[in-house]
């Protein structure tokens, strides 16, 4: 179907693709059916064949965002918004974005990361309305992370702390599932203001590769609304760091 020898496409299976041309990945994607999240893995796994070994990089520096991406995170005063990295490290994010992940915050590593929370904090479960989605979600995006730059340091050491805390996040890994992650409906269980069911958006950045700015907006003239603008009032004074979980009383309408 992909109109390629049976040992030719064979031996792409058993991952040599370097010298693969785009023209035969493109014919075995839509022999296989890719969708569009796996077309693009197969031809990130392809041009990462074709670089030959390398080093693995050394650790880089803690990643800041610029100053005026945090100005246009600090704009945005009506809906959660922040600015992550494919390892899903949590760099930087406004007000409600900080309230909203505030049990990601409140864990000392820094940066903050979902991938973390999800598979090793207990409050996780309870967080996310769909845990199962949610981790399945996580364990997708890492692996088109790792597909578009298996030399990247931080998410190799990411995905090895995390095969060798969580059994579940190992049998999750070994699916080798990849899924876009750019738009959709987030159901969360906030510890201050309760439900909250947002639309999310994702979009690139395009001065800085490999970041993207995240924002998840209620709609309008729901309760999720409501519940965005009592925590909007909360955000101005969190509880402070070291107390724990525990959160203050829920304010009232």
């Amino acid at each position: 179907m992909a109109g390629v020898s049976i040992e030719y496409y064979t031996r792409l299976e058993r991952g040599n693709l370097a010298g693969a041309s785009e023209e035969v990945l493109e014919a075995i994607a839509r022999a296989l059916r890719l969708d569009e999240a796996e077309r693009a893995h197969l031809l990130d796994l392809a041009r990462a064949a074709g670089q030959g070994s390398r080093p693995r990089r050394r650790p880089a520096p803690k990643q800041l965002v610029r100053p005026g991406v945090q100005l246009a995170l600090d704009a945005i005063t009506g809906a959660p918004a922040y600015v992550g990295n494919g390892r899903l490290d949590i760099l930087a994010a406004n007000a409600l974005g900080r309230a909203l992940f505030v049990p990601l915050y409140e864990t000392p590593v820094r940066p903050v990361n979902h991938a973390r929370f999800v598979f090793l904090d207990d409050r996780s479960r309870t967080f996310h309305h769909d845990w199962e989605r949610a981790a399945e979600d996580t364990v997708a995006i890492l692996h088109a992370a790792a597909g578009r730059d298996p030399y990247d340091r931080a998410l190799t050491d990411l995905v090895g702390e995390l095969s060798t805390r969580s059994q579940e996040f190992r049998a999750l890994w070994a699916a080798h599932d990849v899924r876009a992650h750019s738009t959709g409906t987030k159901h969360f269980h906030h510890p201050v203001v309760g439900e909250l069911h947002l639309l999310f958006e994702a979009m690139e950045i395009s001065a800085d590769t490999g970041l993207s700015l995240y924002v998840y907006s209620p709609e309008p003239g729901t309760p999720s609304e409501d519940a965005i603008k009592l925590l909007a009032g909360w955000a101005c004074d969190p509880w402070p760091a070291g107390r724990g979980s525990t959160p203050p009383p829920r304010p009232r309408p």
